[in-house]
């Protein structure tokens, strides 16, 4: 299977379709913005399990609910997001359910979607994610842009949008313990067993992560799904 690119609302997403897929995975790339059919081993992973992916490009955004000019002076990233998954355009089908899943930068913000949106993103997965993004801040990164402090950052963090009482029912995230970003990984579990949210963490070293990630998305979708039924 290969991929396409196609245009939403003057911006490209990259879009992956197996015959008849079953669900849709919405990929969020980290601040490298590397897309996702650039990886092997998450295409094969779509692939083995039929599912269709929508990876939009969202640049130094930080998939954050916050103006970036560079990424368009009107609609912030997330609710371009949101936009994207609802639209009668959606690249491959209008459907209501969505996993959104990602990778450093993108998978702090597919778990965070969640956090944010129980009801419309049940499913959520995040490797390696940079849950702690507000640390660098000052480095002349594009969080100096998007917030005017440190602790306005971090008041956008995903830990701090965890309800005890609304909450995605599928959540995964992992991350290697040699990671700058593993601490942030420990401590949102932390917080999610704390107040009783189930999740998934792994917090060691996955032999095949992207491919793990997307498995979990794949059945927590095909639980989700036949309980709308």
């Amino acid at each position: 299977m290969t991929w396409s690119v196609q245009d939403f609302a003057g911006k490209p997403v990259a879009v992956f379709t197996p015959p008849q897929p079953r669900f849709t995975v919405l990929f969020l790339h980290d601040h490298d913005e590397r897309l996702p059919g650039e990886n092997a081993e998450l295409t094969a992973a779509l692939d083995a399990h039929n599912l269709a992916c929508i990876a939009p490009s969202g640049g130094q955004s930080w998939w954050a609910d916050r103006r970036h000019p560079a990424f368009d002076p009107e609609t912030t990233a997330e609710q371009h997001l949101l936009r994207l998954t609802s639209s009668p355009r959606h690249p491959v089908t209008p459907s209501p359910l969505h996993a959104p899943i990602g990778v450093g930068m993108g998978g702090q913000a597919a778990v965070r979607l969640g956090l944010k949106y129980p009801d419309r993103f049940p499913v959520v997965a995040g490797w390696d994610s940079a849950f702690d993004f507000h640390d660098w801040y000052g480095r002349g990164t594009a969080l100096d842009e998007l917030y005017d402090r440190k602790e306005q950052a971090r008041q956008d963090t995903a830990v701090l949008h965890v309800r005890q009482h609304h909450f995605p029912g599928h959540i995964w995230f992992g991350c290697s313990p040699e990671s700058e970003w593993f601490r942030g990984n420990d401590r949102l579990h932390e917080k999610l067993s704390a107040v009783g949210v189930p999740h998934t963490f792994e917090p060691g070293p996955v032999e095949r992560p992207l491919a793990t990630m997307v498995a979990f998305a794949a059945d927590a979708l095909a639980k989700q799904s036949r309980r709308l039924l």
